[in-house]
């Protein structure tokens, strides 16, 4: 009974992933959602900026601890090995669901491509990075990434193997193709906002630090000198460039 309320659990928390992804898609440019980066009244510029990078906070702080290896080892001493990643994986949905909800929009035009084929370009390289994202999962372990094969090697009585360090695709361009696919998607828009540049310029800086300086840090320390040797030939997000540490 216990593996199969595990089971429903992970699936739930899967399922709600997925439905923040999707959500994302359509937020981060305003397209078919309820709302999106500059939907809703405005309030003052100040307020609305603390507000913002407060929800955007929560997410960092939240998403960066949680992936740390000290605090993995403590919180699965709670909540069990099993349910650890999809713990994670619900918990970061919904501080993403919680920035859908509370981020308040900051309209004021920063540029506007009026060129109906630039803009329809633009919006293509929008989905691209998107697509770039999913695509990325699947090429280490995505159902591992997101807690899945844990929870049904778990009704099977099997323990889930850690995935080999190999380079695949896109990660043959790029150390972390995942963050390089955010990276695109939240630049490339045709209509950039004050509140939309704001998004796209703390969750930038995110990125870099929270790769460069964590990530990286603890992936040294679990893979040694096959990860030094991959750092040396693999730039960190930019493709065909020198940007290696």
């Amino acid at each position: 009974m216990k593996k199969f309320i595990i089971l429903i659990y992970g699936i739930i928390a899967y399922l709600i992933f997925l439905v923040s992804f999707i959500y994302a898609i359509g937020f981060v440019n305003n397209l078919w959602v309820p709302k999106g980066i500059d939907s809703g009244i405005e309030i003052d510029t100040i307020n609305a900026l603390l507000i913002n990078i407060g929800l955007l906070s929560v997410f960092a702080i939240q998403h960066s601890i949680m992936a740390r290896p000290v605090f993995k080892r403590w919180w699965e001493k709670i909540i069990g090995k099993v349910a650890e990643r999809s713990t994670y994986i619900l918990l970061s949905s919904l501080a993403l669901a919680l920035i859908f909800w509370q981020w308040q929009p900051m309209t004021m035009p920063i540029w506007t491509v009026e060129n109906t084929i630039l803009s329809f370009v633009i919006q293509g390289i929008y989905f691209m990075g998107w697509f770039i994202v999913l695509l990325s999962t699947f090429m280490i372990n995505h159902f591992e990434l997101f807690g899945l094969s844990q929870i049904v090697d778990n009704l099977k009585n099997k323990v889930t193997k850690s995935p080999s360090f190999r380079i695949n695709y896109f990660y043959g361009l790029v150390r972390h193709p995942i963050m390089l696919g955010f990276l695109i998607a939240f630049w490339a828009t045709p209509t950039m906002t004050l509140g939309h540049l704001i998004f796209s310029f703390i969750t930038t800086a995110y990125i870099v630090v929270a790769v460069k300086f964590l990530e990286e840090k603890d992936l040294k320390k679990a893979l040694g000198t096959s990860y030094q040797d991959y750092q040396k030939k693999v730039p960190m997000l930019i493709p065909f460039t020198k940007f290696y540490k």
